[in-house]
């Protein structure tokens, strides 16, 4: 964490963004909305797996989370009160399609509507994404099955002619590395397999997925820009030697190049040697498969947390998502960055990286690269009470503001990143919220929730970004 003291500082934050940029907060429906058994929603891989034992760090469960499905007003005064351009928000595919497949449920819908019509009259600009993680369980398989690819779509379009007129962005899927790793190459995210490599071809199907859901987008007709947001973490081999360094290329390979190369390229990157037998599913992939995983999009999503650093052998530390102790028995590990602080989840504090990050897009998509918007960005931290009742969050303010300025001086003439398009930031997240395997125990939020009485309290870090918005 730097010493540059932001939150002293809102107004001169402010002048460093473009004009123009957009600035938003982040949420998604598996994480906040609670009312699993309500409104016709089905049931999703997340509710089994948060629901069997020692899933989750906490032995907790999103039954609840923070009853958003109940308190979305409050939730959207909140927004107003903050001043931010956009929200982007998740639409529940349980919610909306509780099978996986067939009409839409009318009371689903219902609720998004009642949640759009909010936003809209504060002001605020809805960003929709169309899958985060909650996959219907009733889809054998998941995304191992190229049909859920088909049944996406499908559900696509419900949510186009449903909402297609008040959505200012679509995102089409959050994530899909997250999903393929998490999910089912270590099994520490639903559905919980533990394929390793094997697990593969769920990442292609969930690009595949994406590319009919733009197909789907468009055909409805839908008035606001379609993107992707893909997470992406620049890697660095640990040492000098041989070995890291072929590891850190494996590791941006499948963390970084198949999730976004296809979308903006049309293709599939070329397999790091000697890896070639073990990615060998994407040197047959059928050239109708890539057209429409390529299909233009509007703008870019750009997930940023932290950097990765790669060094060769089994080892590492533990994380309270359990991701360090399920890559145990791969033949390399994540390194620490002893250089940097560390957020509540022990994620480097790296802002710099975000203008690495954004550099790298530039390097190896150059004209093919749409506009961007940072999708998301934050860091958990505990939560101090002052003796006011109070939560005096500064090292979120400071970690919002680096990285902020961080993304605006890169692309600036002479930037590392110069002559990338940078449309906006929206920050993960809006609430503290049920933070996947680890519970309850990580907040991310600008709004501490008391999780036993669902009862909101700004922090400092949102008061201070209220004056940054205003500042603008």
């Amino acid at each position: 964490m730097t010493d540059n003291q932001w939150r002293h500082r809102p107004a001169e934050l402010a002048a460093l963004l473009p004009a123009g940029f957009t600035m938003g907060v982040s949420t998604s429906a598996f994480q906040i909305e609670g009312g699993t058994q309500e409104g016709g929603r089905g049931v999703s891989t997340w509710d089994a797996f948060n629901h069997q034992k020692g899933r989750i760090l906490d032995g907790s469960t999103a039954d609840v989370a923070t009853d958003h499905y109940h308190r979305y007003p409050e939730d959207v005064a909140l927004l107003r009160d903050l001043g931010v351009d956009s929200y982007r928000f998740s639409l529940s595919w349980p919610r909306i399609q509780p099978a996986g497949r067939g009409p839409a449920n009318r009371a689903g819908v219902a609720f998004y509507d009642r949640l759009l019509d909010e936003l809209l009259a504060a002001g605020i600009r809805p960003m929709a994404t169309l899958y985060h993680w909650d996959t219907p369980i009733e889809l054998a398989g998941g995304w191992l099955n190229r049909d859920t690819a088909y049944r996406f779509a499908e559900y696509t379009f419900l949510a186009a002619e449903a909402f297609g007129d008040r959505v200012d962005s679509w995102i089409t899927i959050n994530e899909p590395a997250s999903v393929t790793l998490s999910g089912y190459a270590l099994g520490v995210h639903a559905p919980g397999e533990t394929l390793l490599f094997d697990a593969l071809p769920a990442a292609h199907h969930q690009l595949l997925g994406h590319g009919l859901a733009v197909g789907a987008l468009r055909d409805a007709g839908v008035t606001g820009g379609v993107g992707i947001a893909n997470v992406h973490s620049p890697v660095e081999p640990a040492g000098d030697g041989e070995e890291d360094a072929a590891y850190a290329a494996l590791f941006d390979f499948v963390h970084n190049r198949i999730f976004a190369d296809p979308v903006l390229l049309g293709r599939y990157p070329e397999v790091p040697e000697p890896f070639e037998e073990l990615l060998s599913v994407f040197s047959e992939i059928d050239p109708d498969d890539l057209r429409t995983i390529g299909a233009p999009l509007d703008f870019y999503g750009l997930n940023y947390y932290f950097p990765t650093r790669v060094a060769a052998g089994a080892g590492g530390s533990a994380s309270p998502d359990g991701t360090a102790q399920a890559m145990g028995s791969l033949p390399f590990h994540l390194a620490e960055w002893p250089e940097f602080a560390r957020s509540g989840f022990g994620w480097p504090v790296a802002p710099e990286y975000l203008g690495v990050t954004l550099r790298e897009l530039r390097e190896r998509y150059g004209d093919a690269l749409p506009p961007v918007v940072i999708t998301e960005g934050g860091a958990s931290y505990p939560d101090a009470v002052s003796t006011d009742g109070s939560f005096d969050d500064r090292a979120r303010i400071e970690y919002l503001g680096d990285h902020l300025a961080a993304a605006a001086s890169a692309v600036l003439a002479g930037g590392v990143a110069e002559g990338v398009e940078l449309r906006g930031y929206h920050v993960w997240s809006l609430l503290d919220n049920f933070e996947w395997a680890a519970g309850y125990s990580q907040r991310f939020g600008l709004v501490h929730v008391d999780f036993a009485t669902q009862d909101r309290t700004p922090k400092a870090s949102f008061r201070w970004l209220q004056r940054v918005l205003e500042s603008r």
